[in-house]
């Protein structure tokens, strides 16, 4: 495995699907990683036109058909609407491309087993981005745990919380089923928590009893909307240990607010998002913070610390170690952590077993 931040020896040449937010976030960790911004396709050739002008990429092609048949392309990113994912990674495997796809990776599990599936068959690096396992500190509290610090597993507690959905005229193109799929809240931020929570402890969830709402059933632009504002959950791992989760769209004043708290027989750890730079350790007789302080991480959060304690890292910097990570992969490397498709194919299992156990209002099983 690597022990730095790294990109392959080569410049890659990279290709951008799509021009929005995640297009110009992703664009940026390319860049970063030094490899050559060879260009982007979008859903109408005047809108790649217009993303490769903001995003500052080489050249523009007319179709996702014409991006992919340049050789010149090493490693696409996918960075368009859900339901759209899984046709334009699986074109691009076949194409012999290497893969970056934003999640969720589908919106069907049987998708994404053919996406990892196809990935692992052609050999080919197919990463998607749970950066938020690229903070130095959420890198920390993983080691303290696997270090048994915190002792046996008992409980966890975990939210994800934001509030840019919270008005009835908030609208986005993700509450279509037709564009963001049959989850939204759960699919787009539900899954960076279970990830998290999963990387971190080690463990994985088994059985969850979920409750979903929808808060809006018509919003500025849409009307009958079927996918859920926020969802509430039990969780049990498979040591046994239990927990609770909460996702959320409409929590006003939360604007990315993502929490884990893992808590054992001898200690509890707690890593926020929004609080990157430390991390909270806590004990019966006294409790204590961690500050990000490379000389005192552990080796595999010391590596993503790249600026000196007191200098803040943030998002950006995830993902720049992210997409550092994934191009180093394709060098040949095997880095720490790289979420790949079959991380992928986990969050939709779990997705569905959440939109499963909504319906039904029973605990259901998450498939291994």
């Amino acid at each position: 495995m690597t022990t730095d931040v790294t990109a392959p020896t080569r410049t890659l040449r990279a290709g951008f699907v799509g021009g929005g937010f995640m297009a110009a976030v992703h664009s940026r960790a390319a860049r970063a990683a030094q490899a050559e911004l060879r260009g982007g396709a979008s859903s109408t050739a005047d809108r790649a036109r217009d993303a490769v002008r903001r995003l500052g990429l080489g050249s523009s092609y007319d179709s996702v058909e014409a991006l992919l048949a340049d050789p010149e392309i090493d490693v696409v990113h996918v960075c368009t609407p859900n339901t759209t994912h899984a046709a334009i990674a699986r074109a691009a495997l076949e194409a012999g491309k290497h893969v970056i796809c934003e999640k969720p990776l589908a919106t069907s599990t049987a998708d994404a087993a053919a996406l990892a599936a196809l990935a692992d068959e052609r050999g080919l690096v197919a990463a998607v981005p749970f950066v938020y396992r690229f903070h130095p500190m959420a890198r920390e509290a993983r080691a303290r745990i696997a270090r048994g610090e915190a002792g046996r597993l008992l409980s966890v507690q975990g939210a994800y919380l934001q509030d840019w959905l919270s008005a009835p005229f908030d609208d986005d193109w993700r509450v279509d089923t037709a564009l963001g799929g049959p989850s939204r809240a759960f699919a787009d931020i539900g899954s960076h928590l279970v990830d998290l929570l999963e990387f971190v402890s080690g463990e994985r969830i088994r059985r969850l009893n979920a409750s979903s709402r929808t808060v809006y059933e018509a919003r500025a632009r849409h009307d009958d909307i079927a996918t859920e504002d926020l969802v509430a959950a039990v969780v049990e791992f498979e040591s046994g240990a239990v927990g609770t989760l909460l996702v959320s769209q409409v929590a006003p004043g939360r604007k990315n607010a993502l929490t884990i708290e893992l808590s054992g027989t001898e200690a509890s750890v707690r890593f926020e998002q929004e609080r990157p730079e430390t991390l909270w350790i806590g004990r019966t007789d006294a409790s204590s913070v961690i500050e990000r302080d490379q000389a005192r991480l552990a080796d595999d959060a010391a590596r993503l610390s790249i600026v000196p304690a007191g200098h803040p890292m943030g998002y950006q910097d995830a993902f720049n170690a992210f997409v550092a990570d994934a191009y180093a992969a394709i060098g040949g490397d095997r880095p720490e952590g790289l979420p790949r498709f079959d991380d992928g194919l986990r969050a939709v299992r779990v997705t569905e077993a959440v939109l499963a156990s909504a319906a039904s209002g029973n605990w259901t099983e998450v498939a291994a």
